[in-house]
This record gives structure tokens, C-alpha cells and sequence, in this order.
């Protein structure tokens, strides 16, 4: 699966498709997902999706923050976006407010409720933060439960202002396990090729995964590349040295430019960088 940044508006939804374009005659794309940044601020947001859906690429997924869901799921879901993931990291009103600095959990929740209602496969992400949120796995399991979609916990990650201190929220897939653990019975699944998520399933036939960057890096065969508005791609989360595609540049340059991206991957495991998530997508 292959990303693109849609953060920013450098470029407009023409030049970005003219760009998705020629990688799709590259390297084949199988899914394309449209993250941030905050990707429903983007005004040309349907025209975009309409657009990758007329290139040809089967799968078009969506990462956001939900707030701005409710009002504009049954619009995505008909210019063509089959999947999204909502990042949610609380449940409890006070404890999302200090996760995002906003108010309104229950905004999240109908945006939810507005995509399911769509037609749209709906997806939670949770960033667990030890000490902060790591009381809301159980209430937001429950909550994706009772709606009958996953939810996949993320182990937080050294990027930004944690980039040099990755330990200090760190609630290791372990620790995980053990909360969920002593509430269900769990059997683990195989992790697909590529996968970012480990999968459990529980005695009542629920399911949910755990993006485990730190205990279990998925580096060795990650296959991501990531596209910000600005036309620049990058091969890893852990790098900040963005290589540019000009569009006027010749189909064997742009080879070149992305064995540089995929040269950035991590052989092993994710190093981290300095780098905002905020301007280069999760």
C-alpha cells in the first residue's frame, strides 16, 4: 500500500493526480490513502478521490480525526472512498481533551455513526500514551465492539517532540495484551504480509489489533510510500530528507528518485526522526 499526504494544497488536485498517475504506471498501486495533516480540510477533497477512483486503483482509504465526519461521510463515501480510520485515543471526555486538546468527544462518535450509516468500513486508531490514556483500552474496546469495527492500538512512536525520548509514555504491546487479557480470552492471528497490525481475536469473536512499532517492528517488509501535497515522496516515517517528483522529469529519473525513497526503509527497526507527524501523515 502506497500513501499520499493530502496535508497540505502546494500542488492542485490536477498536477497531484497527474503525479498519482505516473506512479500507478510505475509501481502498480493497490491502495491509496489520503491522510495528514487533517485530510477533510482539503477543499478538492472529492475531486481527488474521483480522480485516483478514474486512474484505476482499486482501494482508496482515508485517515482522520473525525471531526468534521458526521457532516461530510455520505459525500465521501459517493465520490468513491470505500475505508476510513478514525484516530480516537479516549472514550472519557476529560482524558480526550488532554490526548487532543479538544472538546467534544461525542463529535467523533456521530461522525462514526455517520460512516457506518454510509456504507463506509470504519476503522479506530489509538495512540496509547502510559500514564495518560492507557485507562481507556478496555471502554474504547468495548466501544468498537458494540459496533462491531476494529480498533488497533498504536504503540507511540519517536517521532517529533518524542523522537529523543521514545520511552517516555511507551506502553509496550505486552502491557497491552495483559489489560485486554484479563477481560477476554484471546487467540492471536497470523499478520498478513506488509501488515502494520498484529490481530487477536477474543472468545466472543471480536477482533482488534496492535500497531507494535517498538516491540514487533514491521520494517523487513513494509512497502509504503508516502506522497505530501508538495509532490515530494519519502520511503519511511523515520526519515526527513523528502525527495521531489517533478512532473517535467523523465520516466527513468523518477526510477531513480524511487529506489532513493525505498533506500530510506529500515532494514530492522524504526529509528525515528524528528519529524511532525502532523506534516507527514500516519
Amino acid at each position: 500500500m502506497r500513501q499520499y499526504n493530502a496535508g497540505g494544497q502546494s500542488l492542485s488536485v490536477p498536477e497531484l493526480l497527474e503525479i498519482i498517475g505516473r506512479l500507478h504506471e510505475r509501481l502498480g498501486l493497490d491502495t491509496v490513502r489520503l491522510t495528514g495533516g487533517e485530510p477533510l480540510l482539503y477543499t478538492g477533497l472529492a475531486e481527488l478521490i474521483r480522480g485516483i477512483r478514474a486512474i484505476g486503483i482499486p482501494r482508496i482509504k482515508l485517515t482522520t480525526n473525525g471531526f468534521l465526519l458526521e457532516r461530510v461521510a455520505l459525500s465521501l463515501k459517493e465520490a468513491g472512498m470505500q475505508s476510513i480510520n478514525v484516530s480516537l485515543d479516549a472514550i472519557d471526555e476529560g482524558v480526550f481533551i488532554r490526548m487532543s486538546r479538544r472538546h467534544s468527544v461525542q463529535r467523533i462518535v456521530r461522525g462514526i455513526d455517520a460512516a457506518l450509516e454510509a456504507g463506509l468500513a470504519v476503522k479506530i486508531n489509538t495512540v496509547v500514551m502510559k500514564g495518560i490514556n492507557d485507562g481507556e483500552i478496555l471502554p474504547l474496546l468495548e466501544f468498537a465492539f458494540a459496533r462491531g469495527i476494529r480498533i488497533r492500538f498504536l504503540e507511540v512512536m519517536a517521532m517529533g517532540h518524542l523522537y529523543h525520548q521514545p520511552g517516555l509514555y511507551l506502553l509496550p504491546q505486552e502491557e497491552i495484551l495483559k489489560v485486554i487479557g484479563a477481560r477476554y480470552v484471546l487467540q492471536p492471528l497470523d499478520r498478513l504480509a506488509s501488515a502494520t497490525a498484529r490481530y487477536w481475536v477474543t472468545d466472543g469473536g471480536h477482533s482488534f489489533g496492535i500497531i507494535a512499532n517498538e516491540s514487533e517492528p514491521f520494517c523487513r517488509d513494509c512497502d509504503r510510500l508516502r506522497l505530501d501535497s508538495g509532490g515530494n515522496i519519502y520511503g519511511c516515517l523515520s526519515s526527513n530528507q523528502p525527495i521531489a517528483l517533478d512532473r517535467g522529469e523523465s520516466g527513468e529519473l523518477w526510477e531513480i528518485k524511487l529506489r532513493q525513497a525505498l533506500g530510506q526503509k529500515q532494514a530492522l527497526r524504526f529509528t525515528g526522526s524528528d519529524l511532525s507527524m502532523l506534516r507527514i501523515g500516519g
